[in-house]
């Protein structure tokens, strides 16, 4: 767990790489999570870094979960998320509390450890659904499955709005792709 944070800031700077390639039109493409498309999943992405940076600094987030939070500007918005969650991670005692969440109260390293798989696992719907999986961090991509499998697996956490069944993908596909199966997502076959 002590890397945690460096890997939420690695996950943080490859999906910025991901929403600066995001346009209007790809908006509406359909995602790997399966009831949102892509403006669902960043305006996602983007309220849980506001909430997760409260939750640390004992804040009010400024909106609620349905809230828009990208407005007319997704990459601006996403921008702006990345530097509160990012500052609120790197609080000196950001791994000593206990945060709330939708879910219920998690020491923080635990609740770290969420907030990285929602960044990585989101950031690679995104750049799936626009067709540029090669933008994914497939080195955090491997580092984040090693860390689930080795804490036990999620079994547990599998059901509606959470994650689904593990979808099978050949160990050898890339370490994005075996991510996303793993968390339940449809893998398409890769085109030659």
């Amino acid at each position: 767990m002590e890397n945690v944070i460096g890997q939420i800031d690695r996950a943080l700077d490859a999906t910025s790489v991901i929403v600066a390639a995001l346009d209007e039109s790809s908006m509406a493409a359909p995602t790997p999570c399966r009831e949102w498309d892509v403006r669902a999943v960043l305006n996602h992405m983007v309220g849980n870094m506001h909430f997760f940076a409260a939750a640390l600094s004992g804040t009010d987030s400024g909106a609620d979960h349905e809230s828009d939070w990208l407005g007319g500007d997704p990459q601006g918005a996403y921008a702006a998320a990345a530097e509160v969650d990012r500052a609120a991670w790197h609080r000196p005692d950001a791994l000593d509390n206990t945060v709330q969440v939708s879910f219920g109260a998690l020491p923080a390293p635990m609740a770290a450890l969420v907030h990285l798989t929602e960044l990585v696992v989101h950031g690679v719907d995104l750049a799936v659904a626009v067709g540029k999986p090669e933008l994914a961090d497939d080195e955090l991509c491997g580092e984040l499955l090693a860390t689930m499998q080795a804490r036990g697996g999620i079994d547990k956490f599998r059901g509606p709005g959470v994650f689904d069944a593990e979808v099978a993908v050949g160990e050898g596909e890339p370490a994005h792709r075996r991510l996303l199966g793993y968390v339940g997502r449809e893998v398409l076959a890769r085109t030659p």
